[in-house]
């Protein structure tokens, strides 16, 4: 594989960490408009997305193994950095990485802040529901001495009005 191919291989990867931010920010606009129901959809997009980074990430990972041989990189795993470092120095190629590589870095920082708000979003929800669903509990009544709770039982309560 040459450095065309690696490169491709990186625009590709690229294109999809903006399709993992776009699906990340649609799951966060559905937090924030309360549009829960649609939240499975979004979170099983982004599951897709994902898997299809962990393939593309694999592709890179070989394209930059080859590339490193064929430039005569040491080392069992190099990162896109030593290759970079190591493109010929009368070509573009060097360059050409490190803005791949800036480039995914910025949207690697994105993903995370975006994670990072949408986790924020959902344990908010989740305090939010687990206060209302408190509310929504009866109240606990105490027995007094004669077996009673104290509470006069409500007029609704009644099967039979017997005060007629």
């Amino acid at each position: 594989m040459g450095a065309n191919e690696l490169s491709a291989l990186l625009w590709h990867e690229r294109e999809l960490l903006d399709l993992l931010i776009f699906k990340i920010e649609e799951e966060q606009l559905l937090l924030t408009a309360g549009k829960t129901r649609w939240l499975p959809h979004a979170t099983s997009e982004v599951e897709q997305v994902v898997s299809r980074l962990r393939t593309s990430g694999l592709s890179r990972a070989l394209g930059v193994s080859a590339l490193a041989e064929e430039w005569g990189v040491a080392g069992n795993e190099p990162s896109l950095t030593e290759l970079a470092n190591a493109a010929p120095k009368d070509g573009p190629w060097g360059d050409i990485l490190r803005a791949h590589l800036e480039a995914m870095t910025a949207q690697t920082a994105q993903i995370k802040e975006l994670r990072d708000a949408n986790a924020s979003f959902l344990r908010a929800a989740a305090r939010s529901t687990q206060e209302t669903a408190a509310t929504l509990q009866p109240a606990t009544v105490t027995y007094d001495a004669h077996g009673s709770t104290g509470a006069a039982p409500s007029a609704g309560g009644r099967l039979f009005d017997t005060e007629l």
